[in-house]
């Protein structure tokens, strides 16, 4: 069952609803046969049991007891949040057991369990409020997997809360929904903590197909001790018309010389003169600052590079703890 991108329930619907918080991980669901065993299937259906061997032993956890279970595949960072940069690292790996077990040891996954599809019988009709009193009692919690907290109600202070964390988001759930297998339901829904920055254009890579001749995505900076930085690559946030006039500002702007302090791995990049600010929006940054899932929101015209984009902090990303 898949959430639908959204924002909180009315005031008024508050208590009807229980809210978790949105791991940055793999979704996985798990099945126990109650004979000891255990297996991992991604969205895609593939198993993915060997690339995280810390978590076989969560196959005699309940004994005979044959049950399905939902959940996200985590690592963990210094601050006991999942950090998917060191999750992409662990992925991958089901076909070669040896290095996913020395890659446990490095880094090792925690999975998050956060429904009950099947416990001896088929649960999934069952409403989510007693799915999740029925999961909560199984106490599933060990060294490499737990059952975080759902709060019933309290939504605006569950959402301010992931925020003040630096946590991904929040999932809110209605009480009374039953579980709808591959439905990306409305009774489950996403919200994503997003964050805005102040970026400078230093290049920009052609478009394909409809956007030939367009801007595909721009390549952008921000100051670091007075050197151009590169944070990403944006290709989402335009329409036509605003990528058409964007094209005529990056021509009038062409320069031979890579405006970053170090050159991006990007395939028939134009390089500009870094006088254009934008304003982008983006969910987390990776350890190397790069902004994860940026869009463009609007060009900044009442910003100059020099007052637009205060420098970072040397080798820090502004919002990293």
């Amino acid at each position: 069952m898949l959430a639908t991108p959204g924002s909180l329930p009315a005031a008024g619907q508050d208590m009807h609803w229980a809210y978790e918080t949105k791991q940055d991980g793999q979704r996985a669901v798990v099945y126990l046969p109650g004979d000891g065993g255990v297996t991992l299937r991604a969205r895609s259906g593939e198993d993915i049991t060997a690339t995280y061997p810390e978590l076989r032993a969560l196959g005699g956890v309940l004994g005979r007891t044959a049950a399905v279970l939902d959940g996200e595949v985590l690592v963990l960072d210094e601050q006991g949040r999942g950090d998917f940069q060191l999750l992409q690292s662990r992925m991958g790996l089901a076909r070669s057991p040896g290095r996913a077990a020395r890659r446990a040891e490095q880094a090792p996954a925690h999975l998050v369990l956060f429904d009950v599809m099947r416990l001896g019988g088929d649960l999934t009709g069952q409403p989510y409020a007693r799915r999740r009193q029925t999961l909560e009692s199984l106490s599933l919690e060990g060294p490499f997997w737990s059952t975080p907290t759902a709060l019933v109600g309290h939504g605006e202070e569950a959402l301010r809360a992931t925020r003040a964390s630096g946590l991904e988001g929040l999932v809110c759930k209605r009480l009374d929904s039953v579980y709808e297998p591959g439905v990306r339901s409305l009774s489950w829904i996403k919200i994503r903590n997003m964050r805005t920055a102040d970026v400078l254009v230093g290049g920009w890579v052609p478009g394909k197909g409809r956007l030939s001749g367009l801007p595909g995505a721009v390549l952008v900076g921000q100051r670091d001790a007075g050197r151009l930085r590169y944070v990403g690559s944006v290709g989402t946030g335009w329409s036509q018309a605003e990528r058409a006039g964007l094209a005529r500002l990056l021509r009038a702007a062409e320069t031979g010389h890579c405006p970053f302090d170090s050159v991006p791995r990007a395939a028939e990049a134009h390089w500009v003169r870094p006088r254009l600010v934008g304003e982008v929006r983006y969910s987390t940054r990776t350890r190397a600052g790069l902004l994860r899932q940026p869009s463009w929101l609007r060009l900044r015209p009442d910003l100059t590079p020099e007052d637009s984009a205060a420098d970072l902090p040397q080798g820090r990303s502004p919002d990293l703890p």
